[in-house]
């Protein structure tokens, strides 16, 4: 897959912020977005993943949300503290956040504009999952195909992790980089799960690069609290038309799998995929088979 064109990474305007991203592919080919999840930077989709999908005839791009990585940080806005956050889990008081999910999926619609591109097909992982629903549900017309992977339906009466999972994740994020390589190793070895190996040294090599980046946790807290305070999107998704697939590992154990079984049976005709063994990440050894179920996906779209 070297002859996967590579166009290195750039910013545009979007939705009055600045969003960093690059892409693989010919791009005169269909598009693929791609949004990642809370506090993770575009590179943790992987090159080799999307050039999976761009080898098969697409113009697969991905970006960093605002707040992380090279995109505009909103530090001139208020994050959550910690007691308003543990308010929000036990009594369910709204945190004030400074921006919700719908200001992400503009910011995504922003990036869709600034590279002209009238539809796309759109994937999502974890909050990307939530982000990417947002765009389905608003604005149709811009998503040719829907796939969303351990990602949820903001219905906060799902399940939620298991006690001793929660427990162990309990940690408060580092406030300075010198902690942070310790600090992602011990929360993607949790949330990996224990089926598949896990590649130690390809995320401290991702960490050390995503510090290089940009180290902003006041900017994940953010997202955090624009996840707490959106609405529940189950009725919404029940009038998507969209080709929609549900990707979900059977042991995650951040987002658990009765989620992805929800946002399946929330949309209409949706298909739904569980993968046994997987966590809340996407394995090097799934690559295969999961760039094949959405690229078949799609290609019926």
């Amino acid at each position: 897959m070297s002859s996967i064109n590579y166009h290195p990474e750039q910013t545009v305007s979007a939705n009055q912020i600045q969003i960093n991203y690059d892409s693989f592919g010919d791009k005169n080919h269909p598009a693929i977005v791609l949004i990642m999840g809370l506090a993770t930077q575009m590179i943790y989709w992987d090159e080799q993943f999307c050039e999976l999908l761009a080898s098969q005839g697409y113009w697969v791009i991905r970006f960093d949300n605002r707040d992380i990585g090279k995109s505009t940080w909103l530090d001139s806005l208020p994050a959550p503290s910690s007691l308003a956050l543990l308010t929000n889990a036990v009594f369910k008081r709204p945190l004030g956040a400074a921006y919700l999910l719908s200001d992400m999926m503009k910011d995504t619609l922003g990036l869709l504009d600034a590279l002209e591109i009238h539809s796309a097909h759109v994937i999502g992982a974890s909050m990307g999952g939530m982000i990417a629903q947002e765009l389905a549900i608003n604005h149709p017309q811009r998503v040719k195909s829907l796939t969303s992977i351990m990602s949820t339906t903001g219905n906060r009466k799902l399940p939620k992790p298991s006690a001793a999972f929660s427990i162990k994740m309990l940690k408060s994020p580092p406030k300075d980089s010198s902690k942070a390589v310790a600090y992602g190793i011990q929360v993607w070895r949790l949330i990996h799960g224990e089926h598949y190996p896990f590649d130690q040294q390809k995320v401290v090599s991702l960490i050390n690069r995503a510090l290089q980046r940009g180290f902003n946790p006041k900017g994940n807290t953010r997202q955090l609290a624009a996840i707490l305070d959106s609405p529940d999107r189950t009725q919404s998704l029940g009038s998507l038309s969209i080709p929609s697939l549900v990707l979900h590992g059977a042991d995650d154990p951040l987002v658990p799998v009765a989620c992805g079984v929800a946002t399946a049976k929330a949309i209409p005709n949706a298909k739904i995929k569980i993968f046994s063994g997987m966590g809340h990440t996407i394995p090097s050894q799934l690559y295969d088979d999961i760039t094949n179920e959405i690229l078949v996906h799609i290609k019926a779209s």
